[in-house]
C-alpha cells in the first residue's frame, strides 16, 4: 500500500546543520582530524562537508556543565567545527530530512550484510539534523553517538508486560520501597539488572512495565554501558543512586534527558536519528482517559521502525503506530465504576479492516501525521511530536548528569 505524503511540519533549511563541537584556533586542526578518523572508521567520511565557524556554541551557555568544562575546548571557544552532510550527499540519503528510508538506501549501496549498518545509519542521519546536535568536544560527541546506539539495540530487544497499574523486577536483583521505588540492592551490577528486567533471559521471564518507566530503564541501560566504558566516577554514582532512589518520570527527563526541535522549530515529520525517544499523542480525548493510553513512548531503532515492548520481535512503522493510535478511539469502553480501559483486539481488527481501503488509509494518515496539538489541547492535531529526546553529557569534565543522592561519589 502506497502511504500519503506526511504534512509539512516546518519550514526546514535547504541544508543540514548536522553536528556543532566546540573549538578553538588553535585546536580546530586537530579536532577536524580527529572526526575525520572517525567518520572514516565508519565509511562515511565521503559524504561529509566540514566547515569552521567563529560564533560561540549555543552549548556552553549551560550552566550545569560550565563550572567542570575546560575554559579551552567550551567556556571561552570562539570557534565551533559544523560537521554536516554534503549537498551531494543530503539529496541522495536523506532528502528533505527524510531518516526512515535512510537504512534501505545505505543497505542497497553498502551491503545488507554490513555489520555497521546501524553505526552508519545514526551517523549519517546526525550529520542530517536540521537544527543541529552541539558538542563541547569530539569526545562527548562521540558518546552520544555510542548512547544512541546502546540504546537503539536495546530498545530492540526489550519485551516487557504492559501494565499502567502494576510493576515487577527480577527479585534477585531489585527491591521496592514505598518511596523510593524499585532499587537496586546492594552489590548487584546495575547493567545486569537493567538488562534483566527488560531482556528476557533463558527462563522467558517478561516483567510487568509502564510504557514511560520501561523507556526509563532502556535509557538508564545504554547511558550506564558508555559510563563503564569512558568515565568511571559517572558508573560508580549510578549504581549508587540506583540503591538509594530510583528517578523517575519529570524528574528523569530533567537529569537524563536533552529535548530538539519545538513548537516554535518543529522537527520535520520523518526525522529521526536512532535512539531517539519520541512521544506520540493520542489526539482523541476520550480515548485518552484510558490509563495508559495518553499517548505511546517509543524509541527510534532504525530501519524505518520504533520499538514496540509489549509484542516480542515486533516493531512499528510510522505508518503503523499512527493508524494503532487512531483506532484506540473505538475501542476503547468503560467498566461499572466509570473506569476507562481499551480493547486492544479491538484496535487490532479496526487496524486490519482500514488497511483494506485505500481512502480509508490515506484518510488516517493526512490526520495522524499532523503536529500534535500542545499538551491538554484536542484539536485538529495529530500524533507527531514537534521534538525527539536524546542523552545529555557523560565525559568527564562536561559531565552534566547531575545526581543527587550520589553527590558523595567523586
Amino acid at each position: 500500500m502506497s502511504n500519503p505524503p506526511s504534512a509539512a511540519l516546518s519550514q526546514s533549511p535547504i541544508r543540514p546543520i548536522g553536528i556543532r563541537i566546540a573549538t578553538s584556533a588553535n585546536t580546530a586542526a586537530q579536532l577536524h582530524n580527529a572526526c575525520a578518523r572517525f567518520l572514516n572508521e565508519f565509511g562515511v567520511l565521503d559524504f561529509v562537508s566540514f566547515e569552521t565557524i567563529e560564533n560561540p556554541l549555543a552549548v556552553t551557555e549551560n550552566p550545569r556543565a560550565a563550572t567542570e568544562t575546560a575554559p579551552s575546548e567550551a567556556g571561552n571557544s570562539t570557534m565551533v567545527l559544523q560537521v554536516s552532510l554534503s549537498d551531494l550527499a543530503f539529496a541522495r540519503w536523506t532528502p528533505n530530512f527524510n531518516t526512515v528510508d535512510l537504512s534501505q538506501l545505505l543497505s542497497s549501496h553498502f551491503g545488507s550484510d554490513d555489520p555497521q549498518l546501524l553505526e552508519k545509519e545514526t551517523l549519517i542521519a546526525m550529520l542530517a539534523c536540521p537544527i543541529g546536535f552541539e558538542y563541547p568536544s569530539f569526545e562527548e560527541c562521540d558518546s552520544s553517538f555510542r548512547i544512541r546506539v546502546n540504546i537503539a539495540r536495546a530498545a530492540a530487544k526489550t519485551f516487557l508486560s504492559f501494565d499502567a497499574y502494576g510493576a515487577e523486577r527480577p527479585e534477585a536483583y531489585w527491591h521496592y520501597d514505598e518511596e523510593k521505588g524499585f532499587l537496586i540492592k546492594p552489590g548487584m551490577p546495575l547493567i545486569d539488572a537493567l538488562r534483566l528486567a527488560t531482556q528476557p533471559g533463558e527462563d522467558g521471564t517478561v516483567y510487568s512495565f509502564s510504557c514511560y518507566r520501561a523507556t526509563e530503564y532502556v535509557v538508564a541501560l545504554g547511558i550506564a554501558q558508555e559510563a563503564q566504558r569512558v568515565n568511571p566516577i559517572l558508573m560508580q554514582q549510578l549504581q549508587a543512586q540506583a540503591e538509594r532512589r530510583a528517578i523517575r518520570s519529570g524528574e528523569f527527563h530533567e537529569v537524563f534527558m536533552k529535548e530538539y526541535g519545538s513548537r516554535e522549530n518543529p522537527l520535520p515529520a520523518k526525522y529521526y536519528v536512532p535512539g531517539d525517544r519520541v512521544w506520540f499523542k493520542n489526539p482523541d480525548p476520550e480515548s485518552a482517559n484510558a490509563l495508559g493510553f495518553e499517548g505511546s513512548w517509543l524509541f527510534y531503532i532504525g530501519s524505518g521502525l520504533f520499538s514496540d515492548f509489549w509484542k516480542r520481535d515486533k516493531t512499528f512503522t510510522l505508518e503503523l503506530k499512527c493508524l494503532e493510535i487512531y483506532h484506540w478511539r473505538d475501542s476503547t469502553y468503560q467498566d461499572q465504576q466509570g473506569v476507562h480501559w481499551m480493547d486492544e483486539k479491538r484496535v487490532q481488527q479496526h487496524m486490519r479492516e482500514t488497511e483494506k481501503s485505500q481512502e480509508q488509509y490515506q484518510a488516517v494518515m493526512d490526520k495522524m501525521q499532523r503536529m500534535q496539538d500542545g499538551r491538554g489541547i484536542y484539536a485538529e492535531g495529530g500524533c507527531i511530536d514537534p521534538s525527539r529526546e536524546y542523552t545529555r553529557w557523560v565525559r568527564p569534565g562536561t559531565c552534566d548528569i547531575r545526581l543527587s543522592d550520589a553527590c558523595d561519589i567523586s
